[in-house]
């Protein structure tokens, strides 16, 4: 890659003024059209929503976010950079995009009890691989799918402190007892939620060394529902 992105700086600075706005930007959509969607290039990236429809819109990217498409959908740098020599110089995204398997981004924010956070630093760290067919059984969708890693105890005999865990991000809504990522506070929990006969709704540990935390009626706008919790994975050693 750093001779790719050596070759590709060197193009793209002699080719500049030659190169149009609409060229680069016909591009960009085909990174869409490799992803599937402006979503799931998002996910797949580990950028923002808000920031692939920046460079969609003209924005233009860096060379740090560059790579990082190219590297995510399989592009050839230089093609992306300069719309130079082959669009793919590499067969993994063949790979990923078989009838066998779904790839589902596992992102660097961790659920903790402490200062993780779900924003737009958040990155992907490796792409986790689940048959299509496994995730189809449960009405999964693999664009909808994220993977974070719990932190801390506050969950143990349920997920322990470096547990993999994979939401449905299409269910962020509190539809019924279940375990939830949620934002509470600026801080990121996988929790139980509860809702009480009264409206408000339980944040519970399953460790019963940590109360639960109750959100009132008049607070639940302030309880944020990044996705519900449909698998989860760890060591067990």
């Amino acid at each position: 890659m750093k001779l790719e992105t050596d070759e590709a700086m060197r193009l793209s600075s002699s080719n500049a003024e030659a190169e149009s706005a609409d060229a680069f930007l016909q591009r960009l959509q085909r990174l869409v059209q490799i992803a599937g969607s402006a979503n799931a290039l998002a996910k797949r990236s580990g950028i923002s929503q808000s920031g692939i429809q920046r460079y969609l819109k003209g924005g233009e990217p860096t060379r740090k976010m560059l790579i990082t498409l190219a590297e995510c959908t399989g592009v050839s740098l230089v093609w992306l950079m300069t719309g130079k020599g082959n669009e793919v110089e590499r067969q993994a995204p063949q790979v990923k995009d078989d009838d066998v398997y779904a790839y589902v981004p596992l992102y660097d924010a961790r659920c903790s009890a402490g200062s993780g956070a779900w924003n737009e630093r958040s990155r992907v760290l490796v792409e986790l691989s689940f048959t299509r067919y496994s995730l189809r059984k449960k009405g999964l969708t693999p664009s909808d799918l994220a993977c974070l890693r719990v932190d801390g105890d506050s969950m143990t005999g349920l997920l322990e402190d470096g547990d993999t865990v994979m939401i449905d991000l299409s269910r962020n809504a509190l539809e019924g007892e279940g375990v939830y990522v949620v934002m509470l506070d600026d801080h990121l929990y996988a929790k139980r939620l509860q809702r009480d006969f009264d409206g408000s709704v339980r944040v519970i540990s399953h460790n019963k060394e940590y109360q639960p935390i109750i959100v009132p009626r008049d607070r639940l706008a302030e309880l944020h529902i990044i996705g519900r919790v449909v698998w989860a994975g760890g060591w067990m050693v």
